[in-house]
């Protein structure tokens, strides 16, 4: 017994992190990690030649030479991350390869000075993702192949759950200790349910489900032992007191490392959410805004952030496959004899050269870029 003991204290004393990974990180630790990094600014990326997850991922399709062109996009502005979206397929699929094309992205990421943070589940858009040759865009509708993970037949399916736990312990494990990666985003708005473009399609009970998946989401990731923060970003309704707070809002909120939240709204609305969620006395990221449509704007937006010193990471970067430069109603209305008036989404066209002049000017003098 005594030598159990010593061999436990020798543990903590050698490896402080070591027991610390099976819990939330504490305030302090939060608040030291959030010090060590730069004030973070980036978008949500994926290649403008992908349509989603799986064809940005999958061997056929994946791209280093269009993801390095890219990115070296992003480093011109100063951004220094992007969030990026995994799926559990890719590791039934091949994991294997996929671990080295995600070690294959890191690198090139890394290259441009960009620490990306990796989504592991989204709930938003199709429900039945299917490996293999991806669709094409449908005509003038927003984000028209992305896809959820898992599917609606994973999620329930209590069988296929060990799956899903072998994806999260597996990709979080093989880089649980990469400095390249700045945090985990464990599921991308959990309690979705689509009501303007899937929404029939979801499964009944879709919000009952993640409520008692989501805990365990966490604890598998924290299991494989990440050195990084974990995160689940609260996405709607009023966070203003704990009374009002969802169950999934709950959750979110207690399970996250570090604090994170979307928000398409003007910029009174994002800087009054940004108060609402100081309370949790944990660092901020805003994992999503920017919808020009919506009134959501760089010049609105980005300026709060450093101001609260947020990190700031806006929905698209390169008009593409993707469609996300159309608004939300193309899914009621498609843009297929019509430009939209403003772009909804992104940042540059796909050959590299910005949508607005002014918008990429501001993020550069906000990032302390020189041109």
């Amino acid at each position: 017994m005594r030598n159990i003991l010593i061999a436990v204290l020798l543990l903590v004393l050698l490896c402080p992190t070591a027991l610390a990974q099976q819990t939330r990180w504490s305030e302090q630790q939060a608040k030291a990690w959030y010090a060590r990094q730069p004030w973070l600014v980036g978008s949500n990326y994926n290649p403008a030649n992908a349509i989603n997850q799986l064809e940005m991922w999958q061997a056929d399709t994946f791209d280093p030479a269009t993801i390095d062109k890219e990115l070296g996009w992003a480093e011109s502005l100063g951004m220094n991350t992007m969030r990026v979206f995994l799926h559990d397929l890719l590791w039934q699929q091949d994991a294997a390869g996929f671990k080295k094309r995600l070690d294959q992205f890191l690198s090139i990421a890394a290259k441009h000075k960009i620490k990306p943070m990796l989504v592991l589940f989204d709930s938003v858009w199709d429900p039945h993702p299917q490996l293999g040759k991806q669709r094409a865009p449908k005509p003038g509708v927003h984000n028209s192949g992305w896809l959820q993970a898992p599917g609606a037949a994973a999620l329930q399916d209590v069988a296929q759950y060990p799956r899903l736990e072998a994806y999260v312990k597996g990709v979080v494990g093989a880089f649980a200790k990469d400095n390249r990666i700045l945090a985990w985003d464990v599921w991308n708005e959990p309690d979705n349910l689509n009501g303007s473009s899937y929404g029939k399609q979801e499964p009944p009970n879709k919000v009952s489900l993640v409520v008692s998946l989501l805990p365990k989401v966490f604890a598998w990731a924290r299991s494989a032992g990440a050195r990084q923060p974990l995160t689940a970003g609260v996405w709607k309704g009023d966070w203003s007191t704990d009374a009002k707070l969802t169950a999934i809002d709950k959750i979110m909120l207690e399970q996250s490392d570090v604090i994170s939240f979307h928000n398409y709204d003007a910029g009174a609305e994002f800087e009054k959410r940004i108060q609402w969620l100081q309370r949790f006395n944990r660092p901020i990221l805003c994992t999503e805004y920017m919808a020009r449509g919506n009134k959501s704007t760089f010049e609105g937006s980005l300026p709060i952030a450093k101001k609260y010193n947020v990190a700031a990471i806006n929905w698209g970067f390169v008009m593409g496959k993707t469609q996300t430069h159309l608004p939300w109603d193309s899914w009621q209305k498609p843009y297929v004899d019509r430009e939209p008036s403003i772009w909804f989404h992104e940042i540059f066209r796909p050959d590299g050269t910005p949508y607005r002049t002014e918008e990429v000017e501001l993020i550069r003098k906000l990032t302390g870029v020189r041109r």
